[in-house]
């Protein structure tokens, strides 16, 4: 399996923080030397690994920014 390449380009924050010290964390990563998204998963404290997670574009993070906007949580 091919190694996958990746670049914590700016951390946005920290979400949550389990028990084993992961953090939850938004992110903007570049993934195998691509452009930089904004990417939601759990690191080890170290960030040499990582749990499954979701990459999103500017433009899917300006919808979700805009849904929770007009949402009551």
């Amino acid at each position: 399996m091919a190694e996958i390449k990746y670049e914590i380009i700016k951390t946005l924050g920290i979400i949550s923080e389990n028990s084993k010290g992961w953090t939850k964390e938004l992110n903007l990563v570049s993934w195998n030397d691509k452009d930089p998204k904004y990417d939601i998963r759990e690191w080890n404290p170290e960030h040499n690994r990582m749990s499954k997670g979701i990459t999103l574009t500017a433009e899917e993070m300006q919808n979700i920014r805009e849904l929770l906007e007009n949402t009551e949580l």
